[in-house]
């Protein structure tokens, strides 16, 4: 049995229409202003070649219908020559506006992901990637017909209805006027309608892009899927999404034929009272060609005011659109450079904590009042159980996150007063899920440092022991691996991590749990890689194993937030009752068991 789609919340189908959104949203055409004001030219001249043409029908009816030949010819060439005009107009504006709409979304887009780029990892922390990727690519997409056709089109439409009613009424007023009677049903027709499809078009959009998100979550997470054999509910839900969408389409299929369906037979019914009332008329001074010109026109005019009322409904739509996307453009990232930040200068890698309290919720304090004095060089191992503050200290370190109160000082610099980019620039973190790019191991490797010659990647790689098993792949450090490097073990992930991190040639080294999923060569590959890498540097390493954090310089004992132990091993596995002492015994006990 198919499940409903339960993992995201839909979203909101139409907005009120936002001006200040809207302006700010065609700022975007601002560039191609000189393409758009071409493609209205070139549209008016377009339309009014199409209203030529009935015109100049009308006339050659008028003249067959008097037994008058002479001219019919250049008449016809006439009609030929406005249709071949009017086509190449409509392919010239086809080809402008979609340029500058389609450079306009791609800015647009860039500009999107750009500032996702920029936000601080908080945002990440309550916004999944799914949501993310919808509005980067369905809600950007969702605006290309207001770009690329809706602007032009509107006063294109305007301009056509105008023309059409003047030139109605200048032929002949009183059928003009019999004609349009049926104009109050069929904009009740048109607005009504348009509304309801509208609203079904959109709930299609919505369960698509829902669908969407549930996909990418799924893909992301196909391990934990089949390792908890997942797979049929899974595709149940799944096939809940998929209905959705199947019966969302099949009822705005409904109403759109019933909306054309309606259209046609009240357009039909002002169409046979013209021609009524004109027959009637024929002997009254009504010419065949006028009668035949307002009639032609009549039925012209519906279109346009078709497509005016689709416009306002598209607006309404977009406007859905433009808040979703300018409500992540607007938000702010939480750690960004200050004002007047300045470049922090080549560190030596001293690092300070005053007094420093954090809070990721002002109800939720994660450390309290941590003070620490780090020397330049000195390798800092963070243990403690889960939970108790280790990862958020480093995160502190690299400004992943501002602290809530105190200082974090390197070098004696507070690093929110200096650019973020002079910062991390000089630290290099290998994080708890290593996480491996599509490409290459080359790329992957010299991912943070772009000029790094091919030598230095495999001396980096050579230092953390990685080059053993890269060498014996099929194309060495060319050989493509997939998103996540499905394609690797967890060990060599860790281990094109650590030369990754390594090869930017650090004063700061952050290592957290580097070692916590490989096995015993690979961790005695790192261990001795360890020895020489962290000399020189100042290092902060969070790992669980003994023999990753006994030859420390200083190791921090973690609970609850607080330092409640500091020292080197011999210090601390000698402190009576010490928690670091009963640490490392539960961990032999648990090694022997």
């Amino acid at each position: 049995m198919a499940r409903p789609l339960r993992q995201l919340d839909d979203e909101v189908l139409q907005r009120p229409f936002n001006k200040s959104q809207f302006i700010r949203l065609m700022a975007y055409l601002k560039p191609y202003r000189r393409d758009v004001l071409l493609a209205l030219l070139v549209m008016i001249a377009a339309t009014v070649a199409s209203l030529g043409s009935p015109y100049l029908m009308s006339r050659a009816v008028g003249m067959l219908t008097d037994g008058r030949f002479d001219g019919i010819w250049l008449i016809l060439l006439g009609m030929a020559a406005l249709s071949l005009l009017g086509a190449a107009f409509t392919r010239v504006r086809v080809r402008l506006m979609d340029y500058a709409g389609r450079k306009a979304l791609a800015t647009l887009r860039e500009d999107l992901f750009a500032h996702v780029q920029s936000l601080s990892f908080s945002f990440f922390d309550t916004h999944s990637a799914g949501k993310i990727l919808v509005r980067v690519m369905n809600d950007v997409d969702a605006l290309n017909d207001l770009f690329t056709n809706g602007i032009v089109d509107v006063l294109i439409n305007s301009l056509t209805v105008v023309l059409l009613l003047v030139i109605m009424l200048a032929v002949n007023w009183r059928l003009t006027l019999i004609g349009l009677c049926i104009l109050p049903v069929l904009l009740f027709l048109m607005f009504r309608f348009k509304r309801v499809m509208s609203r079904n078009w959109q709930f299609v959009r919505a369960k698509r892009s829902n669908m969407n998100g549930y996909l990418h979550e799924a893909l992301s997470g196909m391990r934990v899927t089949q390792l908890f054999v997942r797979e049929e509910e899974n595709a149940q839900t799944f096939e809940g999404a998929n209905d959705e969408i199947r019966t969302g389409w099949m009822r705005a299929i409904r109403y759109n034929a019933g909306f054309w369906s309606a259209l046609d037979v009240t357009g039909m019914l002002g169409t046979v009272l013209v021609y009524y009332f004109g027959v009637r008329s024929m002997g009254q001074g009504l010419q065949l060609e006028d009668l035949l010109l307002v009639i032609w026109y009549l039925n012209r005019i519906w279109m346009p005011l078709n497509m005016l009322s689709n416009f306002y409904n598209s607006l309404l739509t977009a406007s859905a659109s433009m808040e979703r996307i300018f409500d992540i453009m607007d938000e702010q990232p939480k750690v960004r450079d200050t004002q007047g930040a300045r470049r922090m200068p080549q560190i030596s890698g001293q690092v300070t904590f005053e007094d420093v309290t954090f809070a990721y919720h002002k109800d939720k304090v994660v450390l309290r009042n941590i003070n620490l004095d780090i020397k330049p060089g000195q390798t800092v191992a963070l243990v403690g159980e889960t939970g108790a503050g280790k990862t958020t200290i480093v995160n502190l370190i690299s400004r992943f996150y501002d602290v809530t109160g105190g200082a974090v000082r390197i070098d004696g610099h507070d690093i929110r007063e200096v650019t973020l980019d002079s910062l991390r620039s000089q630290m290099s973190v290998m994080q708890q899920d290593s996480f491996t790019f599509s490409g290459t191991i080359l790329d992957n490797i010299r991912y943070g440092r772009l000029d790094a010659t091919t030598e230095e990647v495999i001396a980096a790689a050579r230092a953390v022991g990685a080059d053993e098993f890269i060498s014996q792949m099929p194309k060495g450090y060319d050989t493509v691996v997939s998103e996540r490097g499905s394609s690797l073990s967890t060990g060599q992930k860790q281990l094109v991590s650590l030369a990754r991190a390594l090869l930017n040639d650090p004063r700061i080294l952050i290592l957290d749990e580097a070692t916590s999923s490989v096995d015993t060569h690979t961790e005695m590959l790192i261990q001795k890689a360890l020895a020489v890498l962290l000399r020189g540097r100042t290092s902060f390493v969070i790992a669980h194993r003994l023999s990753t954090i006994r030859n420390a310089d200083v190791i921090l004992v973690m609970e609850d937030g607080r330092i409640v132990e500091q020292g080197n091993h011999e210090q601390l596995i000698n402190l009576p009752g010490g928690r670091y002492r009963a640490l490392c015994e539960a961990q032999v006990r648990f090694m022997q068991s």
